[in-house]
């Protein structure tokens, strides 16, 4: 069955799951997540993932690119990262939007907040 969808946001949705195409990039991600709204500085954020120096201001880079996450200079040199949730939750609503559209009872067997 063909899918009816809005190709800008198709294309930014692709966009976006291929700069989650790596674990270390997930689990910077996931370790922004978890540190909430202030966000981390790029030190901390290499000790709690284990990714340090040019590799994690590389994964930092693709992902503030699709829009995921957010960088900030403080100061003279501390670089912040934080999550852009609203970008995040867009990704994740782009996915159950049309949940169970075309199923004949409709979301019977779960929610999706």
């Amino acid at each position: 069955m063909k899918q009816e969808s809005s190709t800008p946001a198709l294309t930014l949705a692709a966009s976006s799951f291929a700069a989650l195409g790596s674990e270390q990039r997930l689990l910077v991600l996931r370790t922004l997540v978890r540190a909430g709204s202030e966000g981390l500085n790029i030190g901390t954020l290499g000790e709690r993932t284990g990714v340090t120096g040019s590799t994690l201001t590389h994964h930092l880079k693709l992902l503030a690119s699709a829009g995921l996450v957010k960088q900030e200079k403080q100061g003279r040199s501390t670089i912040c990262a934080a999550v852009a949730y609203e970008e995040v939750q867009a990704l994740a609503n782009f996915l159950l939007t049309e949940c169970c559209a075309d199923a004949i009872d409709g979301c019977t067997e779960h929610t999706h907040g």
